[in-house]
């Protein structure tokens, strides 16, 4: 039988056995992710093993490893809700139009002159009401390409606002997973990570959407009209949804419910809840159709309505609106808690806080620490191309030196998603890279100069660093209670019990 921690001799780490199990996982991700294509999980449990395997040579014990990933995964629970919840929430908007009706209207302002701020601003939008990049671009941004090529227009112009309107969204909407995964990781609540996000991200909108405007004004582009596609999407669009004002109730109350801070599974319940009502009610949806898409996702393909073909439709409606439901977000849960097993059992050891001192020696000031986790992003979406676990590792790793340093890690949460979330479309060997590419028809390299708001937000980052603009400070009563958490190896424990006790 085991002794117990206290009567064991705990050894610290050297800087070998803290950096191998990170080599590890950064070696297996590049050479298994990225040259292979073999999926990210398994690669990161095998660098979780090698750090247990660690642990073990420094005394600690298997219980000592469940238990701090144990209460690694008690802490980011909340979050992981909110993902799940994310889900049930796009699929309650798709089967109730309200996300088809911006796409729909989006569609119906293009203008010629105005073809890359209109592209930018309705992928934006598209993007913010779907949670997805990869999804904005490749229907509602290859609608815009074939556009632009019937306009005779730049097409990488065309493609660079593309992917910042996708990635704008992809970075603001509630519904998007790589948001969720950046708040979960710094500890931060979903809508006040998402408000924090707007310092960097609001200046890089508007640096792009006037050169975009500027580009439209001084550029002759025939007005051949709009290709048919556009116009199939449309009245395909049209044939499934009545629409009316109602369908905007859902966003309205998600508005609503992040302005006055209102709890957010609450209020993304009932705006699913209201979005299902407009399904039946006005569309003419079943309670089963409903259900599904809540669940398994909205699926043209199973969609009840009297005289409608879902089989005579073009195929980019169904890559359009057949997505959502709470199994879609299940790929995303099993890599973070992959990460999760990965930080909490590296954790154990104390490795993370040897490397970041080390990292860190340097740093003397916020802005040194702003650019030190910009460099740490980069580095991580650049050697692993896995946005996720870009923003997982710098997240776990970076916090406590923030919370130290007196920054609230909703600073932490917005430069890595500045510096990881929204520079992997430039990045070409990327997978979202390779994807924008391949789906718009634009080299990467070619749009990238285009693509301004994925990389002048780590400009803005930088200024307001040093400047300490949009910088967000501790009191000494937060960082305090922040700090238990890891100067008290027992305040999970404490804490959870307590809320359960409270619960009841």
């Amino acid at each position: 039988m085991a002794k117990p921690t206290e009567e064991r001799m705990i050894k610290q780490p050297t800087m070998f056995l803290a950096l191998l199990p990170i080599f590890t996982m950064v070696i297996l991700l590049c050479l298994g992710y990225v040259l292979f294509e073999l999926p990210p999980e398994p690669l990161i449990i095998v660098s979780a093993i090698v750090a247990g395997l660690i642990a073990f040579k420094l005394g600690y014990s298997y219980n000592d490893i469940l238990e701090s990933i144990s209460q690694k995964i008690a802490k980011t629970m909340p979050a992981i809700l909110i993902l799940i919840v994310v889900g049930f929430m796009i699929g309650a908007w798709m089967v109730g139009g309200t996300i088809p009706m911006m796409i729909y209207y989006g569609l119906k302002i293009i203008d010629p002159q105005f073809l890359l701020i209109t592209a930018f601003l309705v992928t934006s939008v598209v993007s913010v009401c779907t949670g997805t990049s990869w999804g904005s671009a490749g229907t509602i941004g290859v609608a815009f390409m074939g556009v632009g090529a019937g306009m005779d227009a730049n097409l990488a112009a065309v493609a660079g606002a593309v992917v910042a309107g996708a990635y704008f969204g992809d970075k603001l909407s509630p519904l998007s997973d790589t948001t969720n995964i950046a708040a979960l990781s710094t500890g931060v609540n979903l809508y006040e990570h998402i408000g924090h996000l707007l310092y960097t991200t609001l200046p890089s909108f508007f640096v792009a959407g006037i050169v975009y405007v500027v580009t439209g004004l001084n550029t002759h582009v025939s007005s051949a009209g709009v290709p048919e596609k556009v116009t199939d999407i449309m009245n395909t669009l049209a044939t499934i949804y009545d629409w009316n004002l109602l369908l905007i109730l859902p966003v309205l109350i998600v508005l609503y419910g992040s302005i006055t801070k209102k709890p957010t599974i609450p209020v993304m319940l009932l705006s699913s809840i209201v979005a299902m009502a407009n399904g039946m009610i006005f569309h003419g949806f079943t309670l089963h159709d409903v259900v599904t898409s809540v669940v398994s996702g909205f699926d043209i393909a199973m969609v009840h309505i009297s005289g409608f073909d879902p089989n005579t439709v073009i195929a980019d409606i169904p890559r359009l609106i057949n997505r959502g439901g709470m199994s879609s977000m299940m790929g995303t849960l099993l890599i973070c808690f992959s990460a999760i097993t990965f930080a909490g059992t590296i954790s154990l050891t104390k490795s993370l806080e040897l490397i970041v001192d080390k990292l860190l020696k340097h740093v003397r000031s916020t802005g040194s620490l702003i650019l030190a986790t910009i460099a740490t992003g980069l580095t991580m979406i650049g050697v692993t191309s896995n946005g996720q676990v870009s923003i997982l590792m710098p997240g776990e790793m970076l916090r406590e030196a923030y919370i130290r340093r007196g920054l609230h890690p909703k600073n932490l949460g917005r430069t890595v998603e500045d510096s990881a979330a929204i520079t992997e479309p430039i990045l070409p060997w990327t997978a979202a890279g390779a994807y924008m590419a391949g789906t718009l028809g634009v080299a990467t390299l070619s749009y990238l100069p285009w693509a301004l708001l994925c990389w002048t937000g780590i400009i803005f980052a930088t200024i307001w660093g040093f400047t300490g603009f949009g910088i967000a400070k501790l009191t000494p009563e937060q960082q305090k209670e922040m700090l238990k958490e890891y100067d008290d190896p027992h305040y999970g424990s404490r804490k959870d019990a307590a809320e359960a006790a409270s619960a009841h």
